[in-house]
């Protein structure tokens, strides 16, 4: 899917597709978050894991930045279907939340995770053009439910208080789709009691990916995981398709397919 601005959006497609994707997560989640642990290989400079497999990846290319495929990639995104799970074992979220009130829904879902864009890219033009091409997607597997994990960087709880205590408060997901943490990793979501949220600030220390879900109408699931190999606290997000946020579908549906 060619976009203005020498932007492209596509599936990747084969092995050195997947080694870009794998290469451009090393940089984002290694070199500038500082993440480690098994997924991560230094001497390939990759960043992979099994789920990787069982899993499609979505690819934003700058056709601006030159003929070298790694350069030119800028943002990614990683889908796994429930069939994929089947394969893989699980979905990846299962293990720092309980997904029961999910997969009790009986409904269709999808899991997005392993999301990321250069630090130029983010916020703009290419995270657009990323989620259209995910909504396209996302129509054309029937899913009706989007879940995964989202990430702050850093693992300081006291320096998120007031961005996942804001979450907490004001975008918990209803009960019947409400994962929990899980495991030694999990933390209440935010702080407990009641104190004033300054949520200008609040907004401004969270990532984009999470801003984006939240306008979808997306909320979080109960509690969060303090993954400290990755370097992040993560959040559970979920995304009911069919109640989307009528008008932000319709930015992101516009000219899709």
């Amino acid at each position: 899917m060619l976009m203005p601005s020498e932007f492209e959006v596509r599936l990747a497609k084969g092995a050195e597709d997947l080694w870009a994707v794998q290469r451009l997560r090393y940089d984002v989640f290694v070199r500038e978050l500082g993440a480690s642990g098994p997924a991560v290989n230094h001497d390939l400079e990759i960043e992979a894991d099994a789920f990787d497999a069982h899993s499609e990846h979505l690819m934003v290319l700058d056709r601006a930045r030159g003929a070298d495929l790694a350069e030119q990639l800028v943002g990614v995104y990683r889908m796994m279907t429930q069939a994929g799970a089947g394969a893989a074992g699980g979905f990846y979220t299962a293990s720092e939340f309980d997904l029961a009130p999910l997969m009790q829904t009986g409904r269709p879902m999808m899991e997005l995770g392993r999301s990321c864009l250069r630090q130029p890219y983010r916020g703009g033009a290419a995270m657009f053009y990323l989620w259209q091409a995910l909504a396209q997607h996302v129509t054309d597997q029937g899913a009706e439910i989007l879940f995964g994990t989202a990430s702050f960087a850093g693992t300081d709880l006291c320096a998120l208080t007031a961005p996942l205590s804001l979450l907490g408060r004001e975008h918990l997901a209803q009960a019947a789709l409400r994962p929990k943490a899980i495991g030694a990793g999990a933390v209440p979501l935010g702080a407990s009691g009641d104190f004033e949220i300054d949520r200008l600030a609040a907004l401004r220390a969270m990532p984009a990916l999470i801003k984006a879900y939240l306008r979808l109408g997306g909320c979080v699931g109960e509690g969060a995981y303090v993954d400290a190999a990755f370097n992040t606290v993560d959040v559970c997000m979920v995304l009911d398709v069919p109640a989307m946020n009528p008008r932000q579908k319709t930015i992101y549906l516009k000219g899709s397919g």
